[in-house]
């Protein structure tokens, strides 16, 4: 099915339920963005994210174009659709089989969902901001699944020892917690940085664990890579500024 540069979640999904994440070897783009950037919207030449583009659906043999997302770091999941035309929200889910749910990142976290009964999908771009603001909780929602039948798997993002925050990041974590079980589960993914006053090592996948598992959801499964040190697997926006994104794809057959 694939080649050598996607990772395939290791979640008991039903065997309808297909998913992958594309990493950043052979592709098509070059310099900062080399080489299998599916990013159109980073300065990309746009023939070579084309080109990427068109080896990513023939790779994962996927039926259909992905619903490609305008990200703008929200809370906001729409239902994504065939039609070739780009959504601007963090989310998207599916009921319909053959139609691609997507997510582009480059440390921000890609969260797939789908239930066990394989008849729903969901892909979540849940970068800090709007893993804060309720990005998880609104996807969760919106499949309208009992939360127990809901499996979560969490791609690769920036690790805990390199996602560096300011008291800010904090805040707005606490200041959208669902209630107090939730305050004291993301107080321990914030580690104080030793040389940086109110300064914070944050771990984002730990942070989505405490989200989903307030939510009800206990079957959770990934957050074991860091984008930020793994460089010849990942591209990473902290460590590179100027660089390519990947994909994170589900779909149900």
């Amino acid at each position: 099915m694939t080649a050598d540069h996607y990772l395939i979640p290791d979640w008991p999904a039903p065997a309808n339920v297909r998913a992958a994440t594309s990493m950043r070897r052979d592709g098509h783009s070059s310099g900062a963005y080399a080489a299998f950037n599916l990013g159109g919207h980073v300065g990309d030449d746009a023939g070579a994210v084309e080109a990427n583009r068109r080896q990513l659906v023939l790779e994962l043999q996927l039926p259909s174009e992905p619903q490609w997302l305008e990200q703008i770091h929200s809370d906001r999941i729409v239902e994504a659709h065939r039609d070739g035309l780009v959504r601007t929200a963090d989310a998207s889910f599916s009921r319909e089989a053959g139609t691609v749910c997507a997510v582009l990142t480059a440390d921000c976290l890609p969260l797939l969902l789908c239930d066990r009964a394989g008849s729903i999908v969901a892909a979540v771009h849940a970068g800090w901001r709007g893993l804060a603001t309720g990005v998880v909780r609104n996807s969760v929602r919106a499949l309208d699944c009992a939360p127990g039948e809901l499996l979560a798997w969490l791609g690769p993002a920036i690790g805990p020892d390199a996602f560096e925050t300011g008291v800010d990041v904090l805040e707005l974590f606490f200041e959208h917690a669902m209630d107090g079980a939730h305050t004291e589960r993301m107080a321990q993914c914030f580690r104080p940085h030793a040389d940086k006053p109110l300064h914070f090592l944050a771990d984002i996948y730990g942070l989505a664990r405490a989200e989903l598992e307030s939510l009800g959801v206990t079957g959770i499964y990934g957050g074991n890579r860091c984008t930020f040190t793994e460089t010849d697997d990942f591209f990473s926006y902290r460590r590179d500024g100027v660089t390519g994104r990947m994909a994170s794809l589900v779909w149900l057959d």
